[in-house]
């Protein structure tokens, strides 16, 4: 495996498969088997999932809602998607723990660096939730924060489309698709792979990001591997 150690960010859409929101079982089931095989090649293997499927902080700012509150909603969306995710790693017999950025004692492990990374040298598979735990920094930014605090050698970013575009291709069937790209180029050009404070941090800290369709069989074991799959954004 190229990589040893990797973050996988997960965006909340990610667990509703066709639903309009909301928690698909058998999407769920189908992410824990792709990150056991993972763990089944001594990857270690550490996700941050959104909440987009359930509430999105910023959406409900702008309806009208105070914004801490919006985010704190936001934050506790992720944590319901992380539990979920445990569970459905934990049934196929893999050791999972949930972190979160909110205290939460009677839920959740609250995020503690050394903890994480006793989780991970034990096998476990380590899901981290509510974010960062403060408001107006999204779960991009926490899985660029959580990437450097554990050590990770690259980021995983979990898409819907098989790398990235000079635009959208849903919409221009023409969009030209990158290979590689540098962080500098990602900014410049607007491409929102991550949110910019997202980009900045990887940029600095030399972790390069992975975009990749996690809706192909196989795609994420293929990328670990360091296989031709996604657009690998670096400097």
């Amino acid at each position: 495996m190229k990589y040893k150690r990797i973050l996988l960010k997960l965006s909340g859409e990610a667990m509703m498969g066709e639903q309009k929101a909301g928690i698909e079982p058998n999407v769920v089931k189908s992410i824990a088997a792709q990150i056991k095989e993972l763990r089944d090649r001594s990857v270690d293997v550490a996700i941050v999932i959104g909440g987009g499927n359930i509430i999105r902080g910023m959406v409900a700012a702008s309806m009208g809602m105070d914004r801490v509150t919006a985010d704190h909603m936001g934050m506790l969306a992720t944590v319901i998607n992380a539990l979920a995710l445990q569970d459905a790693v934990e049934h196929l017999g893999v050791p999972a723990r949930v972190l979160s950025g909110i205290e939460m004692q009677k839920i959740a492990e609250s995020f503690i660096r050394r903890r994480a990374m006793s989780h991970l040298s034990k096998g476990r598979v380590v899901i981290f939730g509510a974010g960062t735990g403060n408001p107006f920094f999204s779960t991009d930014t926490a899985a660029a924060l959580r990437a450097i605090e554990i050590d990770a050698e690259v980021i995983l970013k979990a898409t819907n489309v098989d790398g990235v575009y000079s635009e959208d291709p849903k919409k221009n069937p023409e969009a030209l698709r990158f290979e590689q790209i540098s962080f500098q180029d990602v900014l410049e050009k607007n491409l929102r792979v991550m949110d910019g404070a997202a980009i900045a941090i990887c940029r600095e800290s030399g972790i390069p990001i992975l975009v990749f369709d996690m809706n192909v069989p196989g795609n994420l074991v293929a990328a670990v591997e360091g296989g031709a799959t996604g657009t690998l954004v670096g400097k």
